[in-house]
């Protein structure tokens, strides 16, 4: 990783561009994984990714980094999941944007990062707790970004049981997404 980080600081100081085009390919592709396991739908971990990336290029914050640019992207793309989960979770009750300067800023303080830990905790716990067979199928899904007909084939599984287990696997997850939203807003 240190050799990564070598290389993408002397891709900066040849050019930025050429340090963000480095940055972008080593990147993407692990935060885009690292997003999805918050998020689950690989249209908003895209979007969470690239408006990190983008946040980076315009607040020039590569410019002034004091620590490695893997710590600060995952922890970037992490609290805007994070924000977006919790969002969507309060939306009912809430209808300020998850870009709004008052969720960035409360995603900041000590107290939420606590919030998200224990979120993500969750999550994991969640998907570690799933039946073999369900949680291999999930994760070929979110995380190798596999179709179902693709799952069924290389597992060789019928497609319905494929079906069957991703719609269990996202069933334990609600729940436990659902569980952390009550406990939030109990302490709330």
């Amino acid at each position: 990783m240190i050799d990564n980080e070598h290389f993408i600081r002397a891709a900066f100081a040849e050019s930025t561009g050429k340090g963000f085009e480095a940055l972008f390919r080593l990147y993407y592709q692990p935060l885009f994984s690292h997003a999805l396991r918050f998020v689950y739908t690989r249209e908003k971990a895209e979007d969470i990714v690239c408006d990190v990336f983008h946040d980076f290029w315009k607040s020039n914050t590569y410019a002034s980094m004091q620590g490695t640019f893997r710590s600060y992207l995952y922890a970037a793309v992490r609290n805007r999941a994070y924000t977006y989960v919790r969002y969507e979770l309060k939306e009912e009750k809430n209808t300020t944007s998850p870009e709004s300067s008052e969720h960035l800023s409360e995603a900041n303080n000590p107290e939420s990062l606590i919030e998200y830990d224990e979120l993500y905790q969750r999550i994991d716990q969640a998907i570690l707790q799933l039946p073999a067979q369900c949680q291999r199928v999930f994760m070929l899904s979110r995380f190798e970004g596999k179709k179902n007909k693709e799952i069924a084939t290389e597992l060789n599984l019928s497609l319905k049981t494929v079906e069957a287990h991703m719609a269990k696997a996202l069933s334990q997850l609600r729940k436990a997404i659902l569980a952390i939203a009550i406990l939030l807003q109990w302490f709330s």
